[in-house]
């Protein structure tokens, strides 16, 4: 995903554009380039790398362009090889118009040929170039028009910063499928693809929503649609601070993260749980008289954000005693779901702009059912076209693998869980101020957890020489199971598998020996002694498997080993509520042992909306 930032103020732009890439760059580039207007000899400086952006830093630092008007990119390439001819910014072919986008232009190939035939020269593969081409083409003299013109043109995604040498006080800014933010300074204006480049500069950001444009100029920003009509501009004060986006002294940003785990529960909870039970979120959206009217439950999610959700389902199921599904939103959004204005939708998402995710909800409003989506980003897309939205509020998630917003969203899913039960009185006041206790003192049971660090690194040296692993839980930790396979192959690059326990006997325990580690979370809940059983079964089948490779290791007339050569381990992630904890400190510790490379920020296997 590209990385945005634009600057039109009163103060040099360079510097503020290099530092604002240099936090953008945990969203995975290959290319990086920038372009400053200099109000010196009415041109346009445009320094680009096919490299990471110190190399660009360092150039820009022998010779720094001075202007107060600027834009820069970090390109992930998906149209043409990562060149300098293919980073942007582009232009048109008098060097007037410079453009970075964010997102896939999916007819270009049909608009560069029929520019072409127009006479325009292009000298980039990439899709973005055909945009200053055509704002060329419409320009008479009002670029805001001529943007809109051109934008009409375009199909797909797109999220774009657009400046012309002919009107050094303008900056334009647009979106669609693709997000987009303004940040509002001390007679500073920026425009960026993510909230992470400008907090160090504001906490004020006005908000684009789908298929709108902004024109900055000196005098403040106006809000249109592409279309023309005006916009009442949202404007939010963003509680993020600088040093949520750095590392805070540890080796990388997951380490970092999954020590905030237990700030990011009590963040999720604050304000919203009172001591009685009551549960309230500020932007809900749905009355308690909608909320009775809900008949079932779909999910739609991604990744991490799935697992979480079939979380969801046991605890919304258990507490309000409403029929919850899963799907994966990428399944959802290509069939015919049966779904009405009696179905509620919620969407999980950490960014809030996960692609399958996005046009899932999108197809759950167009089939007239109320949808509520659960993101970590404030002003997303998916927050934006929703009936209400339920914030994280875990604060920035730089690192490739979501770890502390994966226990938020559990957080958020048992608080939406406790207000539906409460709707139906579904909950007995003893069971409701259990519940809170319980709830209130997660944050101290994660801690607790992590300050078992040492522990966990030692079990991870143990493992460290295993290539396959297998995890298996049951009940509510089923998901736990799954989400802890999903990370170890995110992060440490290895083959492992999350299985329901229950299910081993039906083919998986015939993978089973000494090599192949299981994983089994066995929490204090009801079916803990069934859990125990699938241990035994586990253990048994292995030492079977090892009592086999001695008696043929016996008939090649070797003797038997003076200890028992099974070497089977099972190790047991004991507490309900700091077992996921667990897990993630043991994956990222294993990963580090193995001499894996750390996941450089943006290697995500998310939707690339780059160009």
């Amino acid at each position: 995903m590209c990385g945005i930032i634009g600057y039109l103020g009163e103060r040099s732009a360079a510097p503020i554009i290099m530092d604002s890439l240099k936090r953008l760059e945990y969203r995975g580039y290959d290319s990086a380039g920038v372009a400053i207007f200099n109000e010196a000899d009415g041109q346009t400086s445009v320094v680009k790398s096919a490299a990471k952006v110190d190399t660009l830093v360092e150039r820009l630092t022998e010779e720094m362009p001075e202007g107060r008007l600027g834009i820069g990119h970090t390109r992930w390439a998906t149209h043409g090889r990562p060149t300098v001819i293919n980073a942007h910014p582009h232009t048109d072919c008098h060097k007037q118009v410079m453009v970075i986008h964010n997102g896939i232009i999916e007819n270009f190939a049909e608009l560069r040929k029929d520019l072409q035939a127009r006479g325009h020269v292009f000298i980039s593969e990439t899709d973005t170039e055909v945009v200053p081409h055509l704002i060329e083409e419409f320009d008479k003299g009002d670029l805001v028009a001529a943007v809109r013109e051109a934008l009409g043109r375009l199909r797909g995604a797109y999220a774009m910063a657009i400046f012309s040498q002919k009107d050094p006080d303008l900056l334009i800014g647009a979106r669609l499928n693709a997000p987009l933010v303004v940040g509002i300074g001390d007679k500073e204006w920026f425009v960026a693809s993510d909230i992470t480049a400008v907090i160090p500069y504001t906490k004020k950001v006005l908000l684009l929503g789908e298929g709108e444009m902004v024109a900055v100029t000196r005098l403040g920003p106006e809000v249109s649609t592409i279309g023309g009509a005006a916009v009442k501009p949202k404007v939010i004060e963003v509680k993020w601070d600088i040093s949520q986006a750095q590392k805070g002294g540890f080796p990388h940003f997951m380490a970092k993260e999954i020590n905030e785990a237990p700030e990011a529960v009590s963040n999720a909870l604050r304000g919203r749980l009172t001591d009685e039970g009551e549960v309230a979120f500020e932007e809900f959206g749905l009355t308690d008289r909608q909320l009775l009217k809900v008949r079932d439950i779909k999910m739609v999610a991604a990744g991490t954000s799935y697992y979480a959700a079939l979380l969801g389902k046991y605890i919304i199921e258990e507490l309000a005693r409403i029929p919850v599904e899963v799907e994966p939103a990428s399944e959802f959004r290509y069939r015919q779901p049966i779904i009405d204005q009696d179905t509620l939708v919620i969407g999980v998402s950490q960014s809030g702009e996960t692609a399958d995710t996005l046009a899932a909800i999108r197809e759950a409003r167009r089939r007239k059912a109320r949808v509520v989506s659960i993101t970590n980003v404030v002003g997303s897309s998916m927050a934006l076209e929703s009936d209400g939205v339920i914030y994280l509020h875990a604060g920035p998630e730089i690192g490739v693998a979501s770890t502390k917003t994966f226990i938020a969203h559990i957080t958020c899913l048992l608080l939406l869980g406790i207000r539906l039960a409460a709707v139906r009185h579904r909950l007995d006041p003893e069971r409701l101020r259990e519940l809170t206790a319980e709830l209130k003192a997660l944050p101290t049971a994660v801690q607790q957890v992590l300050d078992r660090a040492e522990a966990l690194q030692a079990l991870a040296r143990k493992y460290a020489g295993y290539r396959n692993f297998m995890y298996i839980g049951r009940g509510i930790n089923y998901p736990i199971a799954l989400e802890g396979a999903l990370k170890l192959k995110e992060i440490s690059y290895l083959h492992a598998e999350g299985y329901a326990a229950g299910e081993l006997k039906h083919g998986p325990i015939a993978l089973l020996d000494r090599n192949f580690p299981v994983f089994a979370i066995a929490t204090r809940a009801a079916t803990l002694e069934k859990m125990v059983s699938n241990i035994q079964e586990v253990i048994a089948r292995a030492r079977a498997r090892a009592d086999q490779r001695w008696r043929r290791h016996t008939r090649r007339g070797a003797a038997r080993p003076d200890r028992d050569p099974l070497g089977l381990r099972v190790p047991v992630a004991h507490s309900q509520r700091g077992g996921h904890a667990a897990l993630r400190l043991l994956r990222g510790q294993r990963a580090w042992l193995r001499r894996r490379p750390a996941p450089k920020p943006g290697e995500e296997r998310h939707r690339r909306v780059s160009t």
